[in-house]
């Protein structure tokens, strides 16, 4: 049923990044959902600024944390990569296992676009991902966060970001105090 499917993206709104908790012992971080909106927002106005296909871009951007909604938010070092994908690949399919087989077959070829970052959409979308963690980071700075705590996450952005209007923003967000 299509309510399973709206139930089990909502639980996005209740998973939070486990990535603030670890690293900076924030209480009440972001959620994956409040993540994906600022994602969704970001590629919007980018894959219509470098006339990319941006309903492609929000579909892959909505949809490349689902998985999380039912197995949480795992960060680097917590299981191996190939266990990751493993998991999420199995989750993201039981997920769409009840909706209609003309969007199910479209969500599985843009999930799969995205595993694979094949496509200049799908690489897009992996470095919003990553600019946007930057500019959370840069929200919890303000909060009263230290740098130091915080330059991991700029650190791992900074080198998988090669866009150029990205890391304008990328230059852009990290100099703003």
């Amino acid at each position: 049923m299509i309510i399973n499917f709206f139930k089990t993206a909502a639980n996005l709104k209740k998973i939070q990044r486990q990535g603030w908790i670890d690293k900076l012992s924030i209480d009440n971080p972001e959620s994956v959902a409040d993540h994906s909106y600022s994602m969704a927002v970001m590629g919007m106005v980018l894959s219509d600024l470098e006339n990319y296909d941006s309903e492609k871009i929000l579909k892959m951007i909505l949809l490349h944390d689902l998985a999380e909604s039912e197995i949480g938010d795992y960060v680097p070092g917590q299981i191996t990569h190939e266990k990751k994908l493993e998991l999420e690949n199995d989750t993201f399919y039981k997920i769409l296992e009840n909706l209609p087989s003309e969007i199910k077959s479209q969500y599985m070829k843009i999930w799969q676009e995205y595993q694979d970052s094949n496509s200049p959409e799908s690489r897009l979308v992996h470095q919003i991902d990553r600019l946007e963690m930057v500019l959370q980071a840069k929200v919890y700075e303000k909060e009263g966060h230290s740098k130091e705590s915080l330059s991991s996450f700029i650190e791992s952005a900074k080198k998988d970001i090669v866009h150029p209007r990205l890391k304008e923003l990328f230059r852009i967000i990290i100099e703003d105090d």
